[in-house]
């Protein structure tokens, strides 16, 4: 591998969406690509994330105009439904684009 690619490959990788990055939010967002909406705790169940640590990765996706949160009530317990917003389906199809990209760039 050249210097020239390599340092390009370096340069694409610091261009990667580090909130979609980090594994639990990319586990969050990749299972919500695929379905309309989830509830908070069939996410909890199918990643494997404690409540809390959950909450917190929510909450960052959330605030960054990824993901819709939708708290209701199923008689009188509380029920919050998680849905990506056009953004947030935007921003997993780029980083997506981006990685494969990335991945094709070193296996030349």
């Amino acid at each position: 591998m050249s210097k020239e690619v390599g340092k390009a490959d370096l340069t694409s990788l610091a261009e990667i969406d580090r909130l979609v990055h980090e594994p639990a939010r990319l586990a969050v967002m990749s299972l919500l690509y695929v379905v309309d909406s989830a509830d908070f705790t069939f996410l909890m169940n199918q990643i494997g994330l404690t409540w809390g640590n959950l909450s917190a990765h929510i909450s960052k996706l959330e605030d960054a105009g990824y993901l819709e949160v939708k708290k209701t009530f199923k008689g009188k317990r509380p029920n919050t439904t998680l849905k990506l917003t056009s953004q947030g389906r935007q921003a997993f199809r780029d980083y997506a684009k981006r990685m494969k990209q990335i991945f094709q760039d070193f296996n030349g």
